[in-house]
């Protein structure tokens, strides 16, 4: 219709310099007229690129994970790359399935969003190892060593030890330690607390170590279990959440129980979101760096897929944001990890 060859088309389709204006021009209107539009999948097959990156995450309606989402997503596009999303939820058959859904959408490489993607038992992981041997696998937030997987993901370990020292420090050392996940960040972060106590010599109890199975949604649940807690004889001046949720849900229970914060209860989160702002007083949480690991993973697989050699990991430190829920003398930061 436009009177040239399909080479020439292509070159237009892909903004080549080489074509004159007026056959551009023309190739253009014809498109327009005919209402062409390029067929993605054979585009790529022929540029041996989709220019598309696969996104798995667990929950997009976790506040962390719909963040990550965000973030990553807004890198892609800045560096000329779509994505596609798939939830799998949390059962091992459902990850694998999506992963292999991806895989056959011929993606470049696909983001693993949230350490809960690795699972304890390393045999379980395989599906990890399998698609490294097809493309790059990104982890946010978790780490796992094996070619071609390049993770980004924040000191968990030392970001919960460094907020765990800074209240014993203060002189608090009957802390609840209150979590609801065993993902690997989970695992981190728990190892952190106990560190903790360890290195200031507190014997571990395991009663204040309390694992909450419900819904993190449910913040009248999670301060209900504190106050159960409370009732059944365990006595703590401080609590330390595995999560914002978490943390908010004990700042009710000290509000519902006429406690004053921080005088008689102190709180403190993780993660920093926005669930920080809203409570009042507002939460001292640790800064996990969520938007600079973002960046950094996108950073780091656009680097890979253009043949840049990229480090295979990125430890970020976290922070402690001190506000209404402590009365630190000095808010501590976690020591940077390579």
């Amino acid at each position: 219709m436009a009177g040239v060859s399909i080479a020439t088309v292509s070159r237009v389709i892909n903004g080549s310099a080489s074509v004159r204006p007026d056959t551009r021009r023309r190739v253009l209107e014809v498109m327009e007229q005919s209402g062409y539009t390029p067929n993605a999948f054979a585009r790529g097959l022929g540029l041996n690129t989709m220019q598309t990156i696969g996104i798995l995450c667990t929950d997009s309606s976790d506040l962390y994970l719909a963040k990550a989402v965000y973030y990553i997503e807004q890198n892609l596009r800045a560096g000329g790359y779509h994505s596609i999303l798939c939830c799998t939820g949390y059962r091992l058959e459902n990850k694998k399935s999506s992963l292999d859904l991806l895989l056959r959408q011929k993606v470049d490489s696909v983001i693993l969003v949230g350490s809960n993607f690795i699972e304890a038992d390393d045999a379980d992981n395989q599906y990890i190892r399998d698609a490294a041997g097809q493309v790059p696998v990104m982890l946010l937030n978790a780490y796992f060593d094996h070619p071609n997987v390049f993770c980004s993901l924040c000191d968990d370990l030392g970001a919960m030890r460094q907020a765990a020292l800074s209240l014993i420090d203060s002189g608090i050392s009957d802390i609840l330690y209150l979590y609801n996940s065993r993902s690997y960040s989970g695992r981190k972060k728990l190892a952190g607390f106990r560190s903790a106590c360890e290195l200031r010599g507190l014997s571990e109890t395991d009663g204040l170590q309390q694992y909450y199975t419900g819904s993190s949604a449910d913040v009248d649940g999670i301060r209900a279990f504190i106050g159960r807690l409370h009732d059944e004889g365990l006595s703590f001046h401080a609590v330390i959440a595995s999560d914002d949720i978490l943390a908010t849900a004990a700042v009710k229970y000290a509000r519902l129980s006429g406690l004053k914060i921080p005088e008689e209860l102190s709180v403190i989160g993780y993660n920093n979101s926005i669930l920080a702002l809203c409570c009042e007083p507002e939460l001292t949480s640790v800064d996990n760096r969520l938007e600079e690991i973002s960046r950094q993973l996108v950073k780091t697989l656009i680097g890979t897929l253009n043949g840049t050699a990229m480090p295979p990991s990125t430890v970020f430190p976290g922070r402690l944001v001190q506000r209404g829920t402590t009365a630190l003398p000095d808010p501590v930061q976690s020591t940077a990890a390579s």
